[in-house]
């Protein structure tokens, strides 16, 4: 019987339809004990013998644990694989799977609510009615403003109507967009430059890899608009976070919001915490019922395809020509 270990807090020590799934096809269902920080490679490293199968937070799947474990198979509760050594497991044999197409509704909600809480400075408002100063304050409106998507893949496209619906241009960089959508949409593509110095609002939607880490970082931001707006619901290892803390400092950027962070949870001390243009979530802008639901069911169903030697869609594959020949 192949033992799975389920680390999302989302599903731990519940009755899950994903666990139900796995359960049904043979699996043992293994969590780790209650309030154990898996972030620590040592403890991860711990918990893994005798483990075949992972069903993955944001654990830190780094070579060292994976030429520790006997894993066969990685499935995330989400999209992003930026936690896993891609090259070490390819090179270990371990399939590492993900969940696209489940939560990119739920990401591009919380985008447009980080944005509307930036520009109608919804928590000074708020502040300002229980501290009975009752400041009424205008700014900005937001229609009419240039919105720059830095990507377009699922997300960034389920953001385009949204965005749109508020009155805002929509122009995006990324080489591989679907032009066909763009030019349905109305979304102008633009190279990456073009993107930051036109747009008044920045949003991030794309993978954090050696290629884009640190992309937004003093070099651009300094191409950016004077008073531009940053918004993060993608991955914090984007940003240059010292890079941004002085660009909010000095009013080159007039605000930031941010669901990730570099270092997450973030230090206390981060000074990103201290300012006040800055609207902070703790990376759950993929989150609603409908995803939590269907990233656990999704990352239970590849494990058992890959178990059973059935078939997992490409997209849903990292890495997929690298398992040719591969077997449980």
């Amino acid at each position: 019987m192949p033992r799975v270990l389920i680390t999302p807090s989302e599903m731990l020590h519940q009755q899950t339809p994903g666990r139900q799934l796995l359960e049904q096809a043979g699996f043992e269902v293994v969590f780790p004990p209650r309030g154990i920080d898996l972030y620590d490679e040592d403890r991860l490293i711990h918990h893994l013998p005798g483990i075949d199968a992972m069903l993955a937070g944001m654990e830190p799947l780094s070579r060292r644990v994976l030429e520790a474990s006997q894993l066969r198979a990685v499935a995330r509760f989400g999209v992003g694989y930026d936690a896993v050594d891609v090259t070490a497991a390819r090179q270990l044999g371990i399939a590492v799977a993900i969940t696209p197409g489940v939560n990119q509704v739920s990401a591009a909600e919380h985008t447009m609510a980080l944005l509307l809480a930036v520009f109608r400075q919804i928590l000074p408002r708020d502040a300002t009615v229980r501290n009975g100063s009752w400041q009424r304050p205008w700014f900005p409106r937001l229609a009419g403003k240039t919105l720059g998507l830095i990507g377009l893949g699922r997300i960034g496209r389920e953001v385009v109507p949204r965005a749109q619906a508020f009155g805002l241009q929509v122009i995006a960089f990324d080489p591989f967009a679907d032009a066909d959508f763009a030019r349905r949409s109305g979304v102008t593509l633009l190279p990456l430059q073009d993107v930051l110095r036109q747009s008044e609002i920045l949003s991030l939607h794309l993978p954090c890899t050696e290629a884009s880490r640190k992309m937004i970082n003093q070099e651009s931001l300094a191409t950016m608009r004077d008073g531009a707006v940053l918004i993060n619901t993608a991955r914090g290892g984007l940003v240059d976070e010292p890079a941004l803390v002085n660009a909010l400092k000095s009013g080159k950027l007039r605000a930031a919001g941010l669901d990730a962070f570099d270092v997450e949870p973030p230090s206390p001390d981060n000074p990103l915490l201290q300012l006040p243009n800055v609207v902070l979530t703790p990376h759950t802008a993929g989150l609603d019922d409908d995803s939590v639901a269907g990233m656990g069911t999704r990352a239970s169903e590849w494990l058992v395809k890959l178990y059973q030697g059935g078939t997992v869609p490409a997209d849903s594959l990292v890495s997929p020509e690298s398992l040719a020949g591969w077997a449980w």
